[in-house]
C-alpha cells in the first residue's frame, strides 16, 4: 500500500468515466475540474475500457481496497457492467449516479459485482428538484432507488448538497430516509471555491445543530471529523443498535470546506475521465497523465502522485494572522 508524506495510506480510488450527463446541476464541479460537461454522445477524450481496466489492476497491486466510479453521470457508459466485472476482485465497487438509468441497469449491474450506490437526490419537491438539476426526471430518480433496493443495493445512500437551494428541504429529506427502512442520507456540504457562488453558501454548523437536536443517537467518526446521527421516525424508539432498528435513519454530513481533519485523514486519490490522476479534489495543479496507460507507466504515475500529497486545508492551505485562509508559500512555486 502506498503512503503518502504525511502518513496516509491510498486505501480507494476515484474514478470518473465521462463527465458527460443528462442534468445540468447548478453546482457542480465535476470531479473539481469546474464545468467541463461536453455533448451527450461518447467523447475520443474519455477513457476506454481497457484502459480503466489496466488502472485498476495497478491499483490492487498497490492494495487500493475500493473504487468508486463518478462522472458526469457513469451509467452513460454502456461499457460500465463490463468495467465492474473486470475490475479486480479484491477491491469494493460503489457507483455514484443521478439514478435515471437505474430502474432499467440496476440488477445487471449488481450480477456484475456492484456492491453500493449513492443517488444524487437534492430535494423531496418535484419543482424545486427540476430547478436545481435543470431536469424533469424526479419521477425517474425515485424509481431509480426503488429499483436499486430491489435489485440488493442495501442500503441506498442518497446524496444532497446543501446550499441555498435545498437547505429548506433537509427536515423532509431527513424524515423520508427514517420512514424508509434501506436508505441512509449524506448532507454534503456546498463547496463555493469549486462553483464560484458564495452566496449560495449555508453554515453547516446550523445543520449540524438541528440534527443533534433530532437524534436518538450520534456518533463520531475520528477519521475526517464526521458525526453520524441517528433519526427515528415520529413515534419510533431504538430497539437495539440502531442500525438495525426499524424507522431509524441514518444521517451523515460530508464538511470539508475548512476542515483540516478531514483532509488530514483523506485516503483517496482519483482519475479524471480523460485519464489524469488527480491527488485532491480541490487542486487541478497536481494533475498527473497515465501516458499511454501502460502499466509500468501507471505505476510509475501513481507512486508519483501519491508521494506530491499534500493535506488541501492546513498545509497546502494555512491560516494568515487574521484567521483567513491563504496559500502556503511552500507550495506556490510548484510545476503545473
Amino acid at each position: 500500500m502506498l503512503t503518502d508524506e504525511f502518513g496516509r495510506d491510498v486505501t480507494g480510488v476515484r474514478v470518473s468515466l465521462t463527465d458527460r450527463c443528462n442534468f445540468d446541476c447548478v453546482y457542480c464541479h465535476n470531479e473539481g475540474l469546474g464545468d467541463t460537461r461536453g455533448p451527450m454522445d461518447p467523447q475520443d477524450d474519455e477513457m476506454e475500457t481497457d484502459d480503466v481496466v489496466r488502472f485498476l489492476e495497478v491499483a490492487a497491486e498497490f492494495d487500493v481496497e475500493a473504487v468508486k466510479f463518478t462522472g458526469g453521470e457513469p451509467m452513460l457508459r454502456q461499457d460500465l457492467a463490463e468495467i465492474i466485472e473486470r475490475t479486480p476482485d479484491s477491491m469494493e465497487v460503489s457507483l455514484t449516479t443521478n439514478g435515471t438509468f437505474l430502474p432499467d441497469r440496476a440488477e445487471a449491474l449488481v450480477d456484475a459485482g456492484l456492491e453500493r450506490v449513492n443517488v444524487s437526490q437534492d430535494a423531496l419537491d418535484r419543482e424545486q428538484f427540476a430547478a436545481v438539476t435543470q431536469s424533469g426526471a424526479y419521477d425517474r430518480v425515485l424509481e431509480g432507488v426503488d429499483a436499486a433496493l430491489s435489485a440488493g443495493l442495501d442500503p441506498v445512500k442518497l446524496n444532497m448538497v446543501v446550499f441555498e437551494h435545498t437547505a429548506g428541504y433537509v427536515p423532509e429529506m431527513v424524515d423520508h430516509v427514517a420512514e424508509n427502512d434501506g436508505l441512509q442520507l449524506q448532507l454534503i456540504e456546498y463547496m463555493p471555491e469549486l462553483t464560484g457562488k458564495p452566496e449560495w453558501n449555508v453554515e453547516i454548523e446550523r445543520v449540524h445543530d438541528w440534527l443533534a437536536e433530532r437524534a436518538v443517537e450520534v456518533e463520531h467518526r475520528e477519521m475526517h471529523d464526521r458525526k453520524r446521527y441517528w433519526i427515528a421516525s415520529d413515534g419510533a424508539t431504538l430497539e437495539g443498535p440502531p442500525a438495525e432498528s426499524p424507522n431509524v435513519g441514518m444521517v451523515e454530513i460530508v464538511d470539508p470546506v475548512e476542515n483540516p481533519t478531514f483532509c488530514a485523514n483523506c485516503h483517496r486519490v482519483r482519475v479524471t475521465h480523460e485519464g489524469y490522476l488527480k491527488g485532491c479534489l480541490n487542486r487541478n495543479d497536481d494533475l498527473k497523465s497515465m501516458g499511454e496507460m501502460s502499466k509500468p507507466e501507471i505505476r510509475e504515475a501513481f507512486r508519483e502522485v501519491v508521494a506530491n500529497r499534500v493535506p488541501y486545508y492546513g498545509e497546502y492551505m494555512i491560516r494568515d494572522g487574521d484567521g483567513e485562509w491563504e496559500l502556503n508559500d511552500e507550495y506556490l512555486d510548484l510545476p503545473a
